[in-house]
C-alpha cells in the first residue's frame, strides 16, 4: 500500500487510529499543536466501556496495557442531596463494564506504542485546502506545509479540517462546567473526601450541580455545572482564582459545606469549560481523500462517551483502511456510513443524560435510572 495517512490531532482518537494502522503495516504521521506530550494536563478519569473503548484498545493490541492502568474501586457512585444527605450509594463490586483510568496515562500508553517520530509535536494547523484529485495541503503556523492524499481530522471540537467537508460549527449549549481540584484529599480535605467517597459524586438541582470524582493519590476532580449564558461567565474574573471560586460557590448558597468546599477549597484556579455541540446527526457528503473522527465529527454534550467513541472511530477507520489498501475511498465510505448513526446515537444519549442530571426531576430521575435498566452512561 502506497497511501500515507496524515492525522491532525494527537488525542486518544488520533493515536488509536495511528496505532491500528501501525499494527496493520500502514504508515501514518500525526501532527499535534502541543509542543510536547506534557505541554498541558490531559484531564481526569475516563471510564472505558466494554462496547466501544475497550474494543478499540483490543484492535490496537493494547488490552493488557490498558488493564494495568485500571484504578480499582472508582466505579462507585453516590448521589447526595444539597444538604449532604446520601440519597444513593453504590459500591464498586468489581463487576462493572466501565473501569476507570487516568486519561493522561492512557494517552501515554498509546504514544509509547507508536514508532519514534510518528507524532510531530509543535505543529499547529493554520489552514487546509483542497488541491483536487483527492489531495489536500495542510499549512502549519510556522509556515511549513504537508500535502497528503489521505487526511484525517482528529482535532476536536474546533477542527481545522472539518471545513473541508462541512459548514457546521459548534454552538453553545447554554451550560458550562467549572473545574477545580483538591489534592491529597484524605489528608488535606477529609470532610470533602468523605462526601465524595470512593468513586463519583453527584449533588444536583435543576439547572446546576456539583459533580466530583476521586482520582489517583486521593485527588478530587470537581465539575461544577451551571446553566448560564456565556456573558454571565465572561463577567467572572477567572484570572483571580479565589474571587472566581467564591463567585461560583455563591450559586450554591445554603448547600452543605462539604459540597461547596469542593469549589472554595480548590487548589488551582477554577477552569471554565463551555459545553458546545455540533448539530445532532451531523453528517456530510463523501469528500475524496478526507474524513473526521471523534469530536471533530460528532461533538455532543458530555455523557461519558466522547473519548470512547473517538477511540472506536479511530479503530474502525484504521481497520477499514487496512482492509481496502487499494481503494481508500471504499474504506472511507464504509467508515462514514457506520460512524454517522453512531455519532447521532451518542448525541441523543448525551441530551438524555443531561436531562437526568439537570432537569426538573433531578436528582430523583437520575436515582431511578441508576436503580433501573435505563442507566445513564456517565
Amino acid at each position: 500500500m502506497n497511501t500515507h495517512v496524515t492525522i491532525i490531532g494527537a488525542g486518544l482518537g488520533g493515536l488509536v487510529l495511528a496505532r491500528v494502522l501501525h499494527v496493520h503495516g500502514v504508515p501514518a504521521t500525526v501532527y499535534e499543536a502541543e509542543a510536547s506530550p506534557t505541554a498541558r494536563a490531559q484531564g481526569g478519569m475516563l471510564d472505558i466501556h466494554d462496547y466501544n473503548g475497550q474494543l478499540a484498545l483490543e484492535a490496537a493490541g493494547l488490552t493488557e496495557e490498558f488493564r494495568g492502568l485500571i484504578l480499582e474501586g472508582r466505579e462507585a457512585v453516590r448521589v447526595l442531596d444539597r444538604d449532604g444527605t446520601v440519597l444513593f450509594d453504590r459500591a464498586d463490586d468489581g463487576a462493572g463494564a466501565r473501569p476507570e483510568v487516568q486519561r493522561g496515562e492512557l494517552r501515554q500508553t498509546l504514544l509509547d506504542s507508536l514508532p519514534a517520530g510518528t507524532v510531530r509535536w509543535g505543529h499547529k494547523v493554520s489552514g487546509v485546502r483542497s488541491l483536487g484529485d483527492s489531495r489536500h495541503e495542510v499549512t502549519f503556523a510556522d509556515g511549513s506545509t504537508v500535502v497528503t492524499s489521505l487526511l484525517v481530522g482528529a482535532d476536536g471540537a474546533w477542527s481545522r479540517v472539518r471545513p473541508l467537508v462541512s459548514d457546521a460549527v459548534p454552538t453553545y449549549t447554554g451550560r458550562s462546567y467549572v473545574e477545580t481540584y483538591l489534592y491529597d484529599s484524605d489528608t488535606r480535605h477529609p470532610v470533602a473526601a468523605k462526601a465524595v467517597g470512593g468513586g463519583s459524586l453527584f449533588a444536583l438541582a435543576p439547572g446546576k450541580g456539583i459533580m466530583a470524582h476521586r482520582e489517583k493519590d486521593g485527588n478530587l476532580h470537581t465539575y461544577v455545572a451551571l446553566a448560564e449564558p456565556q456573558e454571565w461567565f465572561a463577567a467572572v474574573d477567572f484570572s483571580d482564582g479565589a474571587t472566581a471560586a467564591a463567585r461560583i460557590a455563591r450559586e450554591f448558597d445554603g448547600w452543605a459545606p462539604e459540597l461547596t468546599a469542593l469549589i472554595t477549597d480548590g487548589e488551582i484556579a477554577p477552569v471554565l469549560r463551555t459545553l458546545n455541540t455540533l448539530p445532532n446527526g451531523h453528517r456530510w457528503d463523501r469528500v475524496p481523500g478526507v474524513t473526521l473522527l471523534g469530536d471533530a465529527a460528532h461533538l455532543s454534550a458530555p455523557n461519558g462517551e466522547g473519548a470512547n467513541l473517538a477511540m472506536y472511530d479511530g479503530a474502525e477507520l484504521g481497520k477499514a483502511i487496512a482492509a481496502h489498501p487499494d481503494d481508500v475511498e471504499v474504506a472511507l465510505a464504509a467508515y462514514e456510513k457506520a460512524m454517522f448513526p453512531r455519532g447521532a446515537e451518542a448525541a441523543a444519549d448525551g441530551d438524555e443524560l443531561h436531562e437526568f442530571l439537570f432537569g426538573d426531576d433531578t436528582p430523583h430521575g437520575l436515582i431511578a435510572a441508576f436503580n433501573g435498566d435505563d442507566e445513564p452512561t456517565a
